[in-house]
């Protein structure tokens, strides 16, 4: 069953399945029914591939549904300037409605210091309910604090 596209949702875009994986952890602890509002895309194959297909499956879909928030899942491979060159590829009428997080390396590090990506993704969705930051103050995830801040101000109240 898919979102109601005309209410509230959120789709993720994750570059790979340890990304995946973290994301459905999150979408399984999205009570029910709201986890209907929450959608993971098929996995891209590389954070460019992520800002590819996000421009060309996605815009015109958000362009269409403007209640629809989009989270590019991707890896930062320990590069400062990630963030900033994978938003300069989302169109500036979009920017408010996609959110860029990701792993500062590689999520398989996050795992070996964390448990199972389902956990993890769990975890950071409980961090989501109760505004907390436990998993998201994680040093692979503290760089996401500015996203995650407005990724909670927008999608909270659609998820929890």
């Amino acid at each position: 069953m898919g979102v109601n596209k005309h209410r509230p949702h959120l789709f993720v875009l994750p570059e790979d399945d340890a990304n995946r994986q973290l994301a459905v952890g999150f979408a399984l602890a999205v009570s029910m029914p709201l986890s209907r509002q929450i959608y993971v895309l098929p996995v891209a194959g590389g954070w460019t591939q992520v800002l590819d297909r996000f421009l060309s499956d996605q815009v015109v879909d958000m362009d269409s549904y403007p209640d629809r928030y989009m989270v590019p899942l991707i890896d930062f491979d320990n590069k400062q300037q990630r963030l900033t060159e994978a938003t300069s590829k989302i169109p500036e009428h979009l920017r408010e409605r996609v959110f860029i997080l990701g792993v500062w390396s590689e999520p398989e590090k996050l795992k070996t210091s964390l448990g199972s990506y389902e956990t993890i993704g769990s975890e950071m969705a409980q961090d989501c309910r109760e505004e907390s930051n436990t998993t998201w103050d994680h040093h692979l995830l503290r760089h996401n604090a500015d996203e995650l801040a407005r990724l909670r101000m927008y999608v909270r109240p659609i998820l929890f």
